[in-house]
């Protein structure tokens, strides 16, 4: 089958899932989850492959770790498609309303986007958080993965499609692309009349592809080039435990911390400390960090504009807060940003004048994503502003279509 031929299958599946109630919708996911755990002996084998496949080939740290799926992970996949199967319903939701003074009324109603396309690498967990998110939101999903993980997503896939079929929803609302190859992934970006917005997650080469080839809307899920700033009136314990989470706690996320800031008043308080409780990270920092940081290798620009993914920080001293919203501008990917500080003033100031997707008032960067914000499971994290900005969840996956109701209005 070419690639074209499924997307119009997909397409035909799309308008009977927009068309379905939310309540079938929600037993698919529910039914998926249960499947998803029930199965979970025979996912973790093809998994094992994939990893075995990947390692052998030199695939190594967060790489792997993005790969690698476990009882728990399953789980929390599962757990996940449950969530969403709860969450409020977006398809046919009331954005506003209002009555013209010629009688006409005016509504904004949202509906779903039709095909969403999600082009991804490495992650199998995305393939049932993807899904089930386009399908909570009444949309087809087109996935594309990357070739090591294709055994994982392909019986991740054939778990959701069994799904569909058992609440009498058509398979083809969820479909794998079965070609892993570069010129397959062009293709797929540039089927327009099928897919109507494209997700992708990956790195700087995938994002470049994108932008180069893609001919359908997209939403940019970008680097996750993320800082903390330690301002002065932070507490320091509570800043140690929230910058240890940040960047140690799952290092290959894009919502995890690559860029240290500390205010020079607490530096020398703060930094000794810090580097004890990030034993196994690697430090490069700016010449005035090193003070206190002796053993760190020195800081580049391309340190501080770098997405590590990876068990390595750039740390910087500033002088204050205009100096530590100045450094984000300049290197900052418009991710997820944090402070911590007690000073509610400087708390909010970092907040109105951060342009990021997501601003983090004392608490840790790794928050930012949609489960934990309450979206049940997360398609992508946008960097761009529009249509959506940051996690993206069922209501970002529709748009509105406005409805006019007279009674036989005509214009003068």
């Amino acid at each position: 089958m070419t690639l074209e031929v499924q997307g119009r299958r997909v397409r035909e599946a799309s308008r009977v899932v927009a068309g379905a109630s939310s309540g079938v919708r929600a037993d698919a996911l529910r039914l998926a989850a249960d499947l998803l755990v029930a199965d979970m002996p025979a996912l973790m084998a093809v998994n094992a492959d994939d990893v075995g496949e990947a390692r052998a080939g030199g695939v190594a740290g967060a790489a792997l770790d993005r790969l690698a799926l476990s009882p728990a992970r399953i789980t929390q996949m599962a757990e996940g498609l449950r969530s969403v199967a709860a969450l409020p319903d977006p398809v046919g939701e009331v954005v506003d309303g209002w009555v013209r003074p010629n009688g006409l009324r005016v509504e904004r109603v949202r509906v779903p986007l039709g095909v969403v396309g999600v082009i991804y690498e490495n992650r199998p967990n995305v393939t049932s958080d993807a899904a089930g998110l386009c399908l909570k939101a009444g949309n087809a999903a087109f996935l594309r993965g990357s070739a090591s993980a294709q055994r994982s997503n392909d019986a991740v896939v054939a778990l959701l499609r069994r799904a569909l079929a058992k609440v009498g929803l058509p398979e083809d609302a969820v479909a794998l692309v079965e070609d892993s190859s570069h010129d397959a992934a062009v293709e797929f970006m540039r089927l327009r009349g099928i897919v109507d917005c494209l997700i992708p997650r990956g790195g700087k080469a995938l994002i470049a592809s994108l932008l180069e080839h893609a001919t359908v809307p997209y939403v940019l899920d970008g680097d996750g080039n993320c800082h903390v700033y330690v301002d002065r009136a932070a507490d320091l314990d509570m800043a140690e435990a929230i910058v240890v989470n940040a960047k140690m706690q799952r290092p290959g996320v894009c919502n995890a911390a690559e860029t240290l800031l500390v205010h020079s008043e607490v530096a020398a308080a703060f930094l000794p400390r810090l580097e004890e409780a990030l034993a196994g990270v690697e430090l490069v920092a700016d010449g005035r960090a090193r003070e206190w940081l002796p053993s760190a290798a020195p800081a580049t620009d391309e340190d501080f504009a770098t997405e590590f993914l990876d068990l390595k920080l750039a740390v910087g001293v500033v002088d204050d807060l205009d100096a530590a919203v100045a450094h984000i501008t300049r290197f900052g990917s418009g991710h997820s940003e944090a402070i911590v500080t007690e000073d509610l003033a400087a708390a909010d100031r970092f907040a109105r004048e951060v342009d990021a997707a997501a601003v983090v008032v004392n608490a840790s960067t790794r928050f930012v994503d949609g489960g934990e914000l309450g979206l049940g499971a997360e398609v992508g994290i946008s960097t761009q502003k529009l249509h959506a900005r940051g996690p993206m969840g069922p209501r970002e996956l529709t748009c509105t279509k406005w409805i006019v109701r007279g009674e036989g209005h005509v214009r003068q």
